[in-house]
């Protein structure tokens, strides 16, 4: 059994659903899953669909053919599809802090993500001792003022050679220049150690603790050239009180961001997130 997953945005247009889910049909194929949003204000069309094809002779690049040129070009389709057995290879970047690593590995070996992990890369050599538990390949590339072009090269030499599909920032210390993002638009995921846009900066903590606020967050979101301001993917918070201490803000402030990031990971993995105009729709 072969299975695909289709996204599909353009134009709100009458017979959009019925023309595809009949062009399934009539190519043998069973669909599992099917939904759809419709922006009304940019009058914009979205839809993800999941189909299973019996036949042994199915080729997803034949099927690809046939449906641009049955439907795609007809509607002006802006669509991708993915086969649904294959995973998706992601490349983790690091720096110092460990807890978002310890928690993706985590998740990874109990097979938790529908994904592959060819590589970690840290600016440091820290983390190093938790790839080799995990026997997942280490690089480290360092980073300085002087060196950070020769850096970027030599990142994407190793994310070229291991045909990675999506990079995760999972605390990655360094600002990501146009260089990576280019090659990979909306597929470098980050995480935000606050509720954006509220107390960005080195301490947000501190600042929290400061104001004496009442909720704590993060935010995991694709990087764009401006600095915390791309699509945002998932968003989490917890109520705080006066009793807590700094410590206690960045204890619970370091759980959130393991779970917004993991969550982040999982539905970009299972295709379930679509980009348009810097937001994101994100299929159940």
């Amino acid at each position: 059994m072969n299975k695909i997953t289709l996204q599909i945005h353009c134009q709100d247009q009458p017979n959009i659903i019925a023309s595809v889910t009949n062009f399934m049909a009539n190519n043998d194929g069973n669909i599992v899953y099917i939904d759809q949003h419709v922006d009304r204000e940019q009058n914009i069309f979205f839809m993800r669909l999941e189909c299973e094809f019996m036949s042994n002779s199915f080729s997803i690049e034949n099927f690809k053919n046939l449906f641009n040129t049955t439907l795609a070009e007809k509607f002006k389709l802006k669509w991708r599809m993915y086969s649904a057995e294959k995973k998706p290879k992601m490349a983790l970047f690091v720096s110092k802090y460990d807890h978002c690593l310890y928690d993706i590995l985590g998740r990874y070996n109990s097979g938790e993500l529908f994904l592959e992990i060819p590589f970690i890369l840290s600016n440091h050599k820290d983390l190093k001792l938790i790839a080799d538990n995990f026997k997942i390949p280490f690089y480290h590339v360092p980073v300085t003022k002087d060196t950070k072009d020769e850096a970027e090269q030599r990142q994407l030499e190793l994310l070229k050679a291991n045909n990675i599909d999506f990079i995760v920032l999972a605390r990655y210390m360094q600002i990501v220049s146009s260089t990576l993002i280019d090659k990979y638009p909306n597929k470098i995921i980050n995480i935000h150690h606050s509720f954006l846009p509220a107390f960005v900066g080195a301490k947000p903590y501190h600042s929290a603790y400061k104001r004496g606020v009442k909720i704590i967050g993060a935010t995991s979101h694709y990087i764009t050239e401006e600095l915390d301001a791309g699509p945002i993917i998932e968003q989490d918070v917890a109520h705080v009180s006066h009793s807590y201490s700094i410590k206690d803000l960045i204890a619970k402030g370091r759980d959130l961001e393991k779970i917004v990031l993991s969550n982040a990971i999982r539905l970009h993995a299972n295709r379930k997130v679509m980009v348009y105009n810097n937001k994101t729709v994100i299929f159940s």
